[in-house]
């Protein structure tokens, strides 16, 4: 479920990773990954799960919002939820859109032409049809041998996100970057120090020069 993310981006939190780890250590074998909400940038979960879908909710703007963002174009599954009630029917108008903007898309895996679904949580309508769909796409990637080429991707994804944490937090951590960091930015905003020349002093500084 959706935790703080620490101000890291993806849509997830920055151990996100290390506990699907765990779940799976104590034998989960379908885990569910629920992002805090993603955004143009914040795509980093597609990185870690087997199989990425979206859930949009019609008459609230998300379909073109989507699309705009390019989350769209990274999903295996496209679910509208809030399929039930008075929203019905405008759920089921904006399944048929999205079937006919996916039509248009580069499919995010290949050989699977992504679908457009309607269900609803509140009465189970459609759940049965969208469980049956993340089936297919499993025997599909299993069987065109994409489900282990998108574990190792995930794996080196995974290294450099450490790596990247890790140099981050030693930077950051330097008592000479934390001794400047306020001057320098003081100075950028001020216009009296260019961006590109702040950051190779800061760099410098917290010993990553050279």
């Amino acid at each position: 479920r959706p935790s703080p993310s620490g101000g890291s981006l993806g849509g997830v939190a920055r151990k996100s990773r290390e506990a699907m780890l765990v779940c799976e250590a104590a034998g989960f074998d379908t885990l569910l990954i629920e992002t805090v909400g993603v955004g143009q940038n914040e795509v980093t979960v597609r990185s870690m799960v087997d199989c990425f879908f979206v859930v949009l909710i019609a008459g609230a703007g998300d379909e073109m919002q989507g699309i705009k963002k390019g989350i769209i174009e990274l999903a295996d599954l496209v679910v509208i939820n809030k399929a039930d009630g008075d929203n019905r029917m405008r759920a089921m108008a904006a399944r048929a859109e999205m079937q006919r903007v996916l039509h248009f898309l580069h499919p995010a895996t290949a050989g699977w032409e992504t679908p457009a679904l309607a269900g609803s949580a509140v009465t189970g309508e459609g759940v049965d049809e969208i469980w049956g769909k993340v089936e297919s796409f499993f025997e599909h990637s299993r069987g065109a041998g994409l489900l282990q080429e998108r574990r190792k991707t995930q794996a080196v994804e995974w290294l450099h996100s450490l790596v990247y944490e890790a140099l981050k937090a030693r930077f950051y951590s330097s008592p000479a970057v934390k001794a400047d960091l306020h001057h320098v930015e003081q100075a950028v905003a001020d216009g009296r120090l260019p961006a590109v020349t702040a950051a190779q002093q800061l760099l410098l500084s917290g010993g990553f020069g050279g």
